[in-house]
């Protein structure tokens, strides 16, 4: 096993944030309210923050008064959530944000109350089997529905392709499935896991692609994509190493002249809990912690 620390820059969240504004599934926004448990005034939490992507993407297309919960542990991540808000809601409706530094493997329903909705995003690969336990229960015994968006799943093509994109991709997927201090990483498997654990707790969920497409107008992005990419690779199988350095060079050549296109695929997943009202609990409830087994400590991207 190997320690874990894991630090995200504000940069590459800036980065990212229009690809993934791109990407999600907007059907299971539509879904999502439709459903009873959406109606009225939503208090969400959005687990692992960072700069407040999730919020800024997902705020507008609700309707209804909004209140947002921002969860990090970096307090400079959720200084910049906090400094550009998301706007109105979908109706023109309020929208107000908190930020709350926390560690949300510590998390239990009585932190959530009244919470009407959990988001997350780019958080499912970085969780352990038991890590995932602990998110699905905290889900359920609030009631609400998830929203999980961004999870990779292990597929990657680069257009046009090299004979040593599928090596680097096999060990980039090792590397997301590594083992560390807290238990093996879920990595591309989260999809399948979630999909098998909320099942198990009765809990409907809900798929959808929701893929990267990046050419020539992200070229910033995919330099950053392809550095990072490589380089977990080489970490997970070393002697990869003596063979990326020309590979590096033409593809960062083909990014500078708008030449390769990456798809890099993912999926969201919107997490229908079992058909009761939510659980108005209060600080005084005695005996509510032990109703969700905290997540193992991680810090999310």
């Amino acid at each position: 096993m190997t320690a874990e620390i894991v630090r995200v820059s504000e940069r590459w969240l800036a980065l990212r944030e229009p690809a993934d504004a791109a990407a999600r599934a907007r059907d299971l926004v539509e879904e999502l309210v439709q459903r009873p448990l959406a109606r009225g005034r939503r208090v969400i939490h959005d687990l692992g923050c960072g700069s407040g992507a999730m919020a800024r993407w997902l705020a507008p297309r609700l309707p209804g008064r909004q209140h947002w919960v921002l969860h990090d542990r970096d307090p400079d991540l959720l200084a910049a959530a906090g400094a550009e808000l998301p706007g109105a809601a979908a109706d023109g409706a309020a929208v107000t944000v908190e930020t709350k530094r926390s560690d949300i493997s510590r998390l239990h329903p009585d932190d959530l109350v009244g919470v009407r909705l959990i988001t997350a995003s780019a958080l499912l690969d970085m969780l352990t089997e038991d890590e995932l336990a602990g998110l699905a229960s905290l889900c359920v015994a609030t009631g609400c529905p998830a929203l999980l968006t961004l999870s990779v799943v292990g597929r990657v093509e680069l257009t046009p392709g090299d004979p040593l994109d599928g090596r680097v991709a096999a060990a980039f997927n090792a590397h997301q499935r590594r083992g560390t201090d807290r238990g093996r990483l879920l990595g591309p498997d989260a999809p399948a896991a979630v999909n098998e654990e909320f099942g198990r707790l009765g809990a409907e969920v809900l798929e959808r692609p929701s893929p990267w497409r990046l050419g020539a107008s992200n070229a910033e992005l995919v330099t950053e994509w392809f550095a990072g990419w490589v380089s977990a690779a080489c970490e997970q199988e070393p002697e990869l190493a003596g063979h990326t350095d020309a590979y590096t060079r033409r593809r960062l050549a083909e990014i500078m002249t708008g030449q390769l296109a990456v798809t890099v695929d993912h999926a969201d997943l919107l997490v229908l809990p079992p058909n009761r009202r939510p659980r108005e609990s209060h600080p005084a409830d005695s005996g509510t912690s032990s109703v969700c087994a905290p997540l193992a400590a991680f810090v999310t991207r």
